[in-house]
């Protein structure tokens, strides 16, 4: 896998939480167990099951490379990764990464969203949708609703990327620092689509990396039909009003 740069701090990956006791620990010895290393900053919007709790905890365990972002109540996914987004750039992190607390994520697939945008890519995503990538434990009509979900961003938006609400990305510092986070339209499942958008028109580059995506294991899914239904009017919404 090639040579990483030496520059500190490097790479920092968000991960938002709601009520995710029965994951947190293991994603997080998982993600500091790679080489190179990442640090990590939980988002956490006041889970009644004490996952900042247990955060706090773990943060002895790895001192100076685990961090707490507590909110209030639940605010949603894009204001939770717009606040590590902000955070992470105030302290000059290079490439700073977005993913799941459930597991559905194999942390060790950082490592190939790292290289991708270490050796040239602006963004980088964690495709299912791509040669290579696949989901597993999924029902088969969800397995559809996704794919042509996706399908039909590509084809209202031009956007050019196979998963196009894929939530597993890379990004190069420059690509936060230039969007307007502030105007950052959508919270919900949209969000991850409206980010790669503003991406493309700023040309920036795109990569996807293929990975298995594995339904959670533990815990209750946060999906539900409130959510594909703002990514479906979103994406009609988005190509009037935002913009580079």
């Amino acid at each position: 896998m090639g040579p990483f740069p030496l520059n500190v701090p490097e790479r920092l990956v968000i991960i938002p939480t709601y009520d995710e006791r029965e994951n947190i620990e293991t994603v997080l010895g998982r993600v500091f167990a790679l080489d190179p290393p990442f640090d990590v900053l939980v988002v956490d919007d006041g889970s009644p099951d004490g996952t900042a709790g247990i955060v706090k905890d773990l943060q002895a365990r790895w001192p100076g490379r685990l961090h707490l972002l507590e909110r209030q109540g639940k605010q949603g996914l894009g204001t939770a990764y717009i606040a590590g987004f902000k955070w992470a750039l105030q302290r000059e992190y290079a490439f700073i990464f977005e993913m799941d607390a459930d597991l559905s994520h194999d942390p060790d697939d950082l490592l190939r969203l790292y290289q991708a945008c270490a050796e040239g890519a602006d963004m980088s995503v964690g495709s299912r949708y791509v040669k290579g990538g696949q989901v597993k434990d999924w029902s088969w009509d969800r397995v559809l609703i996704s794919y042509f979900a996706s399908l039909y961003v590509r084809i209202v938006l031009w956007l050019g990327v196979r998963d196009t609400t894929a939530g597993f990305v890379c990004y190069r510092r420059k690509v936060l620092e230039t969007i307007d986070l502030d105007d950052v339209r959508f919270i919900g499942y949209a969000f991850q689509i409206e980010m790669k958008y503003r991406t493309k028109l700023h040309g920036f580059s795109i990569r996807e990396v293929p990975i298995t995506f594995v339904d959670r294991v533990k815990g209750r899914s946060k999906m539900s039909m409130n959510i594909f239904q703002e990514a479906f009017w979103g994406v009609l919404k988005m190509r009037s009003i935002v913009r580079a």
